[in-house]
């Protein structure tokens, strides 16, 4: 199967007053056509700033140090801007983390459905309200006409985060990218969002890049896991296969992490913290928190090797357990 989306070596830094911040380091994944593909991991792990990285939406004091972003056979990376600004939004779509403070607040949220209909299709104003007026019917709001002339201020978080989605979808993107959909969001409406995504994408044939912190919501809408701890991939594999055999010390501590009753400890927290990237040591960036650390963790960077079928991992302690020479 042809991959929609090829991310090879992705580098990102920024540069601070304290020294560079290696954000996003050497980070390769792909994604499928019409695959739910989870990009898991704790806050600071580097999770928005791939996706947006992925739009070349880094901007000063960061910067894309190195890497290739191939989408449908072209490098986004060697793209011309104006070039670029034609997949935002048409090609590639972004939900943005906190949609509320996304939208606009001197325009209606119809208004914002609008302008992306009349640059993206160049349809005239009145085809252009007419079909908001649809997209917000397909994502699941009531009373479409009136709420497309309400500001977010007067939506719900929910509502907020349903016109995101419809102007993420508005142009048909092959593509879309959502980055915490659920934050802040009570469980059933988080749910009611899970859904419609899962929904959209199999009505549209897009791939969709779900971004979270919550195994859970892994669990419920994805394919397959890329597991990020610090700026640096650590594990993938399908969905069924991370859950039922994890690999990665830092995935299972994450899986131990979910809340269950059928248990003695009810959640179990992670130890330690994600570990500083300013100047970080050059061995695994798990090394200080992981149990079955080794010497050569502290030394040399382990870097995704097979593990199975459709299952990579990152660990100098998985390959020695295999019996997989380590140098």
């Amino acid at each position: 199967m042809s991959e929609l989306l090829e991310v090879h070596d992705l580098t990102v830094h920024f540069a601070t007053e304290d020294g560079l911040v290696e954000a996003v380091d050497n980070v390769s994944f792909s994604v499928r056509p019409g695959e739910i593909l989870g990009v898991v991991g704790e806050s600071g792990s580097g999770k928005s700033v791939t996706a947006h990285a992925l739009l070349r939406l880094i901007r000063p004091p960061g910067r894309i140090v190195r890497g290739e972003i191939r989408f449908e056979g072209a490098d986004l990376l060697a793209l011309p801007e104006a070039r670029m600004g034609a997949v935002r939004g048409a090609r590639i779509a972004l939900v943005f983390q906190s949609p509320r403070t996304a939208l606009n607040p001197v325009l209606t949220v119809g208004r914002q459905i609008a302008r992306l209909y009349e640059l993206h299709q160049h349809v005239a104003p009145a085809e252009a309200w007419r079909r908001t007026i649809e997209m917000l019917t397909l994502v699941g709001i009531a009373e479409p006409e009136r709420r497309a002339r309400q500001y977010a201020h007067q939506l719900s978080g929910g509502m907020c985060q349903r016109v995101m989605i419809a102007m993420a979808i508005a142009s048909s993107p092959r593509l879309l990218i959502a980055d915490e959909p659920t934050t802040g969001l009570d469980v059933s409406i988080a749910a009611q969002i899970l859904d419609l995504l899962r929904a959209l994408g199999r009505r549209t044939g897009a791939s969709i890049v779900l971004i979270t912190h919550d195994l859970g919501v892994v669990a419920e809408a994805c394919d397959r896991v890329a597991v990020m701890h610090a700026g640096q991939l650590v594990e993938i594999a399908d969905v069924h296969t991370l859950f039922k055999r994890p690999l990665h010390p830092y995935t299972q501590a994450l899986v131990r992490s979910i809340p269950r009753i059928d248990r003695e400890v009810a959640m179990e927290p992670i130890p330690g913290a994600v570990p500083s990237l300013l100047a970080p040591a050059p061995g695994c960036r798990y090394a200080d928190r992981c149990a079955r650390v080794l010497e050569v963790c502290r030394r040399e960077r382990p870097v995704l090797r097979a593990a199975g079928a459709s299952h990579e991992v990152a660990c100098h302690a998985v390959e020695v357990e295999s019996g997989t020479a380590v140098r």
